[in-house]
């Protein structure tokens, strides 16, 4: 299994020991910037196991070149960006332009009055940049699964109605992906199965796993995240709402494959 949201460790914590508490045998790493060396360095220790991406925050003078000497330097990718601003503001547009300049994903932290926020104009950004490819993730990303979402609840229940947004950005643009990650992703499969089963269904090709869980171990020790994953692994979690939902075939697909092929392992 390939564990697409990686945040590196601190303190006596390890990347391994939450990657092998999920049974996961490899990770993109998601740094912010001052922790990219330190992903380095976890790579250099176990050379095959580990990608990882670069990262600035959007309005730093300096991030565009920084983000471009990242890529140059081996990141497979940019992010996970988090801009306490618009979608469309200026100084993201130009990561979204250097993402397509370098063939490389762009992951995005979507949460309505907190990052990235005007979620409705993502359609017409995906249009507008169609050589950037886009892996949507967090509260606001997987709460427009449904169409009746007001983006006020970070995490919403009940019946998912038809025609959601991020439904149909994934259906209607080659250049977008979905991140099932975090606490966001894990409700949005569990909060109606029998939606999520076809959504999997539909989405195949577009969906990865990953876990962005704060846990240590990959079982739940140190999670302070309260509600329906407090003291519990968020990958674990994760992946047995996909076993239930998902054949085997299917499984394999966005708990590995998509994600191997979407960043050319071997």
């Amino acid at each position: 299994m390939l564990d697409i949201h990686l945040h590196p460790r601190s303190g006596e914590a390890t990347e391994t020991q939450h990657l092998e508490g999920t049974g996961c045998t490899r990770a993109v790493l998601l740094p912010n910037r001052n922790s990219e060396d330190h992903c380095k360095e976890v790579m250099g220790r176990e050379p095959g196991r580990y990608i990882r991406f670069t990262n600035s925050a959007p309005e730093s003078a300096d991030s565009i070149e920084h983000l471009r000497a990242g890529v140059k330097d081996g990141a497979v990718g940019i992010g996970e960006l988090k801009f306490s601003g618009a979608l469309d503001a200026p100084e993201v547009l130009r990561i979204y332009e250097l993402a397509a300049d370098l063939g490389v994903p762009v992951l995005i932290h979507f949460q309505e009055n907190a990052s990235f926020t005007g979620f409705e104009r993502l359609p017409a950004i995906v249009k507008r940049y169609p050589r950037t490819r886009f892996i949507g993730h967090a509260n606001s990303w997987w709460a427009n699964i449904s169409s009746a979402n007001d983006n006020k609840s970070g995490y919403p229940d009940g019946r998912i109605q038809p025609g959601g947004l991020t439904d149909r950005l994934l259906a209607d643009y080659p250049n977008v992906y979905g991140d099932l990650s975090a606490n966001s992703g894990r409700n949005a499969l569990a909060r109606d199965p029998e939606f999520a089963a076809g959504f999997l269904e539909r989405h195949k090709t577009k969906l990865m796993f990953g876990s962005d869980c704060g846990c240590r171990d990959g079982h739940g020790t140190g999670q302070s995240q309260g509600g329906a994953l407090k003291g519990k692994c968020t990958a674990q979690e994760t992946l047995a709402l996909l076993k239930k939902l998902a054949p085997p075939a299917l499984f394999r697909r966005i708990v590995y494959d998509n994600g191997a092929q979407y960043y050319a392992l071997a």
